[in-house]
């Protein structure tokens, strides 16, 4: 799709299309090793405890690595799957023939903990359509660097209720390492994100807290999205006390997807979502800005279905008491570059906050001069880049946003 690979005013937010090979994350790529008689007899076995699995059953996953050519997946309640710890117990795609997932799961009150799934031919771990879910201390990666041959989601809830990702890792994902979509109820905490396209993404998704997480070397490093043809629409999210930081590597997703629109060098990006908390995070050398809040109309997204429900502006964003440093030096793009020396001149940065302007309509005319409702404290600016006139009269006066927002309430997942 023309101008998919850089942030266009009026068009686009952009992807850069150069990867760049971020060393120390994940293994050195290797030929797929020959399945030993022990190995194939496991994943055989495996294979066969998932689909007689009960509600009850914890299925135990030795230490060692197992390879797999084709999905596996569990339809069942009340199952827990069990590796011998994160390092130690593999579960290995890279030869995989069949099957869309590494491990798709439909099943309620599902726990799995302690293992790895790698080189899925899709996406690593898919929960659909289940509630309790926990996931913990799982890594999902793909080992052979950033690509967009590399599967889509790594750890990947969707159309879930009561959902805790902690102590987790995804690496290398060409869409979201970390991504839970139109879900209700969610904590991902203590997890880290690295080399994926979409380090940390909740979509479309409601009541859920993001915090003590490190995102680094993603092209964004923390996504709050609504999209369009999505009949739930997200909201009252929480992004705290997370590390958000060098997230500069080129965009490998792939065209067409809305996460191909996203600025390499995107610390906080919030899309068309409406009540979202960011506050106590450490967001550091993030090329394009720290944190950006745009509508669907400036990402370049196009998608023919639209729910009734979905509203395309950003409204009732609080941003506070975070820790900024040194981001927007060298945006994305060359519309975002000649912005920046607009406004900025060549040795400038873009302000701590990038929005596009657009806001409802039907609210600015009757002259509300931040009808979108977004309040900074503690930034070193914002540059409202004037989106719905043709991006034509950027401005960066601070007056309009200097409010603030009542706090969101604490996400409680009935756990104790």
């Amino acid at each position: 799709m023309e101008g998919r690979n850089k942030w266009q005013p009026g068009r686009t937010l952009a992807m850069a299309a150069a990867l760049l090979a971020v060393a120390g994350c994940g293994r050195e790529q290797q030929p797929p090793a020959a399945a030993s008689g022990a190995d194939a007899d496991f994943s055989r076995t495996l294979h066969q405890r998932l689909l007689d699995a009960k509600p009850g059953d914890v299925i135990e996953i030795p230490a060692g690595t197992f390879h797999f050519d084709r999905s596996l997946s569990l339809r069942a309640d009340g199952v827990t799957i069990r590796g011998a710890g994160m390092d130690q117990s593999v579960l290995s795609f890279k030869g995989q023939k069949a099957g869309a997932e590494g491990l798709l799961v439909n099943g309620n009150d599902f726990t799995i903990e302690n293992l790895t799934i790698e080189d899925s031919k899709g996406d690593g771990l898919k929960v659909s359509e289940s509630e309790n879910i926990t996931i913990r201390k799982v890594k999902v990666q793909w080992t052979g660097g950033p690509s967009t041959k590399n599967g889509g989601y790594g750890l990947y809830p969707v159309l879930t209720k009561n959902v805790l990702i902690e102590d987790s890792v995804a690496i290398g994902a060409s869409d979201a390492g970390i991504y839970v979509g139109q879900s209700d109820g969610v904590i991902v905490r203590r997890s880290r994100a690295e080399q994926n396209v979409a380090g940390i993404e909740v979509e479309n998704t409601i009541n859920a807290d993001v915090y003590d997480n490190i995102a680094t070397h993603n092209t964004g490093g923390i996504l709050v999205f609504n999209m369009p043809g999505l009949s739930q629409q997200g909201g009252n999210i929480r992004v705290y006390n997370n590390r958000i930081l060098a997230n500069n590597t080129g965009n490998f997703g792939a065209k067409g997807t809305p996460v191909a629109s996203v600025p390499a060098g995107s610390g906080i990006v919030v899309n068309s979502n409406d009540d979202i908390e960011i506050f106590g995070n450490q967001i550091v050398d993030n090329d394009t800005a720290s944190i950006i809040i745009s509508s669907v109309y400036s990402t370049g997204y196009k998608d023919s279905s639209k729910s009734e429900t979905f509203d395309p502006y950003p409204e009732r964003i609080y941003i506070h008491d975070n820790t900024i440093s040194g981001g927007g030096g060298s945006p994305d793009g060359m519309d975002l570059k000649a912005l920046k020396v607009a406004m900025y001149g060549l040795t400038g940065n873009l302000p701590d906050v990038l929005w596009d302007g657009y806001q409802n309509p039907e609210l600015a005319q009757k002259g509300k001069l931040n009808a979108a409702q977004i309040c900074l404290k503690g930034v070193n600016g914002v540059l409202n880049a004037d989106g719905p006139n043709g991006y034509k009269n950027p401005s960066n006066g601070m007056a309009p946003f200097n409010c603030e927002l009542p706090a969101l309430p604490a996400i409680d997942l009935g756990r104790g």
